[in-house]
């Protein structure tokens, strides 16, 4: 069956690496614009393919196994990596990564609770393994972004938010209009998007049911359910996010920590 699996898929490559050819025209530009992308275009190329090369084999092991054990060690293992990534976006934030990884774990855990108890996915590696990586993906980009933007939001409002606690404001009360403004900031692009859906872009999940041979009709329910999911999911992850960072930007007297917004 291995054998099977790797021939199909050789036999699969060759339009991918037809489409290599519009890599190409994308590295011509930047020399002939001498932009010094190449090497870094070629570069991501080739991780892309071989990290997509590698997961799907593992993706292929995972499904034919049927375990559950598989679906939480997945998960783990993705909600890591995000809050990592999630983290060195905003890296002056105390604990960063750490609270990013749980700003994540809280958003998609709760969002994909409710969706198996709602019945609307069932708890199998094929369904639940992809899906929670669309929202763990998504939660991780607008939990760095709000992460980073409360950072700077206080630091670049310093003086009012040290005037406020001087005036008797307790920490959570001087920073609650950084917090509001770096929510709207990181959740303003994934409502924008569930906005334009149908009428700018079709999403990927739904494009890549129609080019299966699913109908129009199944697709759109299925992408109704994702962007619903994302919009979730990524609301909890990103409020999580400000609750558990805001704290260590204060001392332990309610003072502006100087060594947490002194470098850029």
């Amino acid at each position: 069956m291995m054998m099977a699996a790797e021939y199909h898929f050789v036999k699969g490559m060759i339009k991918p690496v037809a489409a290599l050819a519009v890599v190409a025209m994308a590295v011509g530009l930047s020399y002939l614009q001498k932009l010094g992308l190449e090497r870094e275009m070629v570069y991501s190329i080739f991780r892309a393919f071989l990290q997509l090369s590698v997961i799907g084999f593992v993706l292929q092991l995972i499904f034919n196994s049927e375990s559950v054990a598989w679906i939480f060690l997945a998960y783990i293992f993705m909600v890591c990596v995000a809050g990592h990534t999630a983290g060195q976006r905003a890296k002056h934030v105390p604990k960063g990564k750490y609270i990013a990884g749980a700003s994540i774990l809280a958003g998609t855990s709760v969002t994909m609770l409710v969706l198996v108890l709602l019945r609307v996915f069932p708890f199998t590696p094929r369904y639940i393994i992809p899906i929670a990586g669309m929202m763990i993906g998504n939660s991780m980009t607008v939990t760095g972004v709000t992460m980073k933007r409360l950072r700077d939001d206080v630091k670049s409002q310093i003086n009012q938010v040290e005037t406020a606690l001087a005036l008797g404001a307790t920490p959570d009360q001087a920073i609650m209009q950084p917090v509001k403004r770096a929510l709207v900031v990181g959740l303003s692009p994934v409502l924008d998007n569930a906005k334009t859906l149908g009428l700018i872009t079709l999403p990927g999940a739904m494009t890549g049911l129609i080019m299966g041979g699913a109908s129009p009709l199944e697709a759109i329910q299925l992408q109704i359910v994702v962007v619903n999911m994302l919009v979730g999911a990524s609301t909890i992850s990103s409020i999580t996010s400000t609750y558990l960072a805001w704290p260590g930007f204060f001392s332990y007297a309610h003072q502006l920590r100087v060594s947490v917004f002194s470098s850029d």
